[in-house]
């Protein structure tokens, strides 16, 4: 437990910007993602939280080589991403994805048992067809289907359903790693809790590891180890995930929380929230210093022509970017 299974370092992400119908020319572009760092252990599920357009599907997209003009070390199981390139497939089977919308995400002309084996198929890691069928048919027991669904077709199932399929695909290659972007988001409360529960109860039998992207903070906290706060393109905290939601340090971390809904309304009514002013800045012209300085209620001028980097803040792997703490 003591080395990673997946180290991102420095990691860069920029999008062109072209202009011109017939033949377009680059003429800048925008940095989605910018020197974000971290670690997942084995077994270990590491959440990355943050507005729209911070950059979160970027950094997932990113560690399974699927972008262009990216620049860092990801590392993956002791494989370079960026620098491999044989191995690249063996990375691919080795991490698997869930997406966020189910209904999108399945291919509506495919049966369900076609499409949990389609990556049994695509890396070859079946025996014969009756091999086949009797691992698909696992596969839909193991995230609570039925094995009867393997002839119907997604259109049969609810969003829950579907993504339990999508789930049962994922892990179909054995990987040690699930990258889940939204999985829940597009799902009722109650179903919510029931894939929660399925991702504890795998995690736990295939000791995988996570690296679990939401806005949703009452699924984050309930469901991390740790967690990295994200703010156009940087992480500006990080910490284990009780440590982040009992003691936040960053003003917009704090500003996340605030926006929590209390059960209790004693304390809803009772506790301050904090307002930010203004919209998220353009990737395009993002501010300058510290990109959060123009919300931020304890700004200094400063904080505008100073960058500020992830520090320690004390012996527990707790880190914040800003000069005010």
């Amino acid at each position: 437990m003591n080395k990673p299974i997946l180290s991102v370092k420095k990691l860069r992400v920029q999008y062109p910007i072209k202009s011109g119908v017939f033949f377009p020319k680059e003429i800048s572009r925008i940095t989605a993602v910018d020197d974000v760092s971290f670690d997942i252990f084995p077994g270990e599920t590491f959440s990355i939280v943050g507005e729209s357009g911070s950059g979160k599907s970027t950094v997932a997209k990113s560690i399974v080589a699927l972008l262009e003009n990216s620049q860092g070390d990801i590392v993956f199981n002791d494989i370079n991403v960026y620098s491999c390139s044989s191995d690249l497939m063996e990375i691919r089977r080795s991490i698997g994805m869930v997406f966020q919308d189910p209904y999108g995400s399945l291919n509506p002309r495919m049966r369900v048992g076609d499409i949990i084996g389609e990556p049994l198929r695509a890396h070859n890691l079946y025996e014969n067809s009756y091999d086949y069928k009797e691992k698909v048919a696992k596969l839909l027991k193991m995230v609570g289907l039925n094995p009867s669904f393997y002839e119907r077709f997604p259109h049969e199932f609810s969003g829950g359903q579907r993504q339990r399929i999508s789930i049962a695909r994922a892990i179909s290659t054995n990987p040690k790693m699930l990258i889940l972007d939204e999985p829940v988001s597009a799902l009722d409360v109650s179903i919510q809790a029931q894939i929660i529960n399925l991702l504890y109860k795998l995690q736990s039998e295939l000791d995988i590891a996570y690296l679990f992207i939401s806005h949703d903070l009452s699924v984050v906290r309930h469901i991390s180890h740790k967690v990295g706060v994200m703010y156009l393109g940087r992480i500006v905290e990080t910490s284990d995930t009780e440590k982040i939601f009992t003691n936040p340090k960053h003003p917009y971390t704090q500003a996340l929380l605030s926006a929590v809904p209390e059960p209790d309304p004693n304390i809803e009514l009772k506790r301050e929230r904090i307002i930010l002013e203004g919209e998220l800045p353009s990737n395009i012209n993002p501010p300058s210093g510290c990109h959060f300085h123009p919300r931020c209620p304890i700004a200094i001028e400063e904080c505008s022509n100073i960058r500020p980097l992830l520090k320690s803040i004390d012996t527990n792997n707790h880190d914040v970017a800003c000069i005010r703490v």
